[in-house]
């Protein structure tokens, strides 16, 4: 069945994965995007937004709606970092990480569940990190929000799951992606060096991950925190 995809921060890196998988498997898909959108948008409908904004939120979900109906399966990957240690770190730099992916994961889901409550059916993906969990020297700010998407996935799983509605987190642990690009062939072997696997994982192999918990064969499947993360989180609660 095709169903009506959003992914936000679908312009690059996991999100534009996602965006891909779900329009390769024949749903029609939205993304959105802050800064610029991917130069091949073929299947994709490009809606500029910020989750920072909750009236631009709103105004998304409702192009959105007119032009493809509405949304049914919601993953929610729009987010950024501010990386330092804490005794640098101002209040602002904490803070606006916080808003961004953990508010503005509140935001959407917030925003796409009034129609899942109607229609009886939901997912929603939540894309957390393996730091939520382990932490990280040098994203205090980074981890707490990823940590705080696992308490509202879980509250929102049982505040929605009388409506068929599941919610769930997918945690990669590093990822090959514009960001690992710039990083030094020491830092990239060190954490390379830190997977069981010993490599990074793809955009891919986190949009398998993703695809699958949207699919109906995860219908039974919601509050879970799903590690793509080569075993790095081993542990981790």
């Amino acid at each position: 069945m095709s169903r009506v995809i959003l992914v936000t921060g679908g312009n690059r890196g996991i999100g534009l994965a996602c965006a891909r998988a779900f329009a390769a498997d024949g749903h029609r898909v939205a993304i959105t995007y802050r800064g610029e959108p991917p130069a091949d948008t073929e299947g994709l409908l490009c809606v500029r937004c910020d989750v920072t904004d909750t009236e631009q939120v709103d105004a998304a979900f409702t192009e959105i709606e007119t032009t493809l109906g509405p949304v049914e399966v919601l993953v929610s990957n729009a987010g950024m970092t501010a990386d330092m240690l804490v005794l640098r770190m101002g209040t602002e730099d904490f803070a606006s990480v916080l808003d961004a992916n953990l508010t503005g994961g509140f935001r959407v889901a917030k925003r796409a569940v009034q129609k899942m409550m109607r229609a009886r059916f939901g997912r929603i993906i939540f894309i957390g990190s393996v730091v939520g969990s382990t932490g990280q020297a040098g994203q205090a700010n980074y981890a707490a929000s990823k940590a705080g998407l696992i308490g509202l996935a879980r509250s929102l799983a049982r505040e929605f799951a009388s409506r068929s509605i599941t919610v769930n987190v997918v945690a990669p642990g590093p990822v090959e992606t514009d960001m690992f690009a710039a990083v030094s062939d020491d830092t990239r072997s060190a954490i390379e060096g830190a997977v069981p696997l010993g490599r990074l994982a793809t955009p891919d192999e986190i949009a398998a991950a993703v695809t699958f918990l949207a699919s109906d064969a995860a219908g039974y499947i919601t509050g879970v925190v799903l590690p793509v993360d080569g075993g790095l989180g081993m542990g981790a609660t």
